[in-house]
């Protein structure tokens, strides 16, 4: 595989330290404050379903994080160290180590802040509640709200089958579950905008039950009165794939209306 590391800068390094202190985040060792990324985003926009990354190697690099699993079949949350696959209808299973991912972004979470959330009415709600406790948007961030809630509605995808389509075409057929008065996890990271095309800019949030055995990629939610645990992450690593599939794409063209279909609800 080809490997592709996006340094840190000393500068902003030390400015994100100065934030850190201002803001009153703690924060832990540098070389844990990764955000380990296999693939980019765009390359699973277009169809790029089959990695040859295994979550044994995933689980090296961190405990916490989300992504997808080899021919998009379901959902990856990765929280406590274990990889779970939300499949099709919201059901999770543990994935096994052989498994392989086309796309995952993991880091070693260690929570720098705890920020009150009160009454959170929806995703845009969230955010914004969220980017009122960060120092800044242009580092990364990982997210991780425990408790009940209210209500949230999920979505996961069927495992799709060669000649792949687009996955703005895919999540047409998206399998959407509704939660409703459940204990959970929220697994959350925020990106820079610089990201665009390898990373979501902004939030991008799964969900998985307390008991570990429902969950999925979260379209929306209500709750009120949990906390989130904020991760300050300053360094980004980008493995990119070494295979033909990879190889013969165009990445030249913007794929932003691609991605907020694929985000949103396009089943709407």
């Amino acid at each position: 595989m080809i490997r592709v590391r996006l340094v840190r800068l000393l500068g902003m390094f030390l400015a994100a330290v100065v934030l850190a202190g201002l803001c009153g985040f703690a924060k832990a060792p540098a070389d844990r404050d990764v955000l380990f990324q296999s693939s980019v985003l765009d390359a699973l926009l277009a169809g790029v379903y089959d990695g040859e990354f295994t979550v044994g190697e995933l689980k090296k690099h961190g405990d916490f994080g989300l992504g997808t699993f080899n021919a998009v079949d379901g959902e990856m949350i990765v929280v406590d160290g274990v990889v779970y696959q939300a499949k099709a209808g919201g059901k999770v299973l543990v994935a096994e180590d052989a498994a392989k991912t086309p796309w995952a972004a993991v880091t070693w979470f260690e929570a720098d802040r705890i920020q009150k959330l009160g009454e959170v009415s929806g995703l845009a709600d969230l955010g914004a509640k969220v980017d009122a406790a960060l120092p800044t948007r242009n580092l990364f961030f990982a997210i991780r709200i425990d408790g009940r809630f209210k209500m949230v509605k999920t979505r996961s995808i069927r495992p799709q089958k060669r000649p792949y389509r687009p996955l703005a075409e895919v999540v047409k057929d998206q399998v959407v579950v509704l939660f409703e008065d459940l204990d959970g996890t929220l697994v959350g990271l925020r990106c820079p905008p610089f990201v665009k095309g390898s990373n979501l800019p902004g939030y991008h949030w799964h969900f998985i039950s307390a008991d570990r055995k429902q969950g999925g990629h979260v379209l929306d939610c209500r709750f009120t009165g949990l906390v989130a645990k904020i991760d300050l992450i300053d360094g980004y690593f980008l493995l990119l794939p070494g295979q033909e599939d990879y190889f013969r794409l165009d990445l030249s063209g913007d794929k932003a209306g691609e991605l907020g279909r694929v985000e949103g609800n396009p089943a709407k």
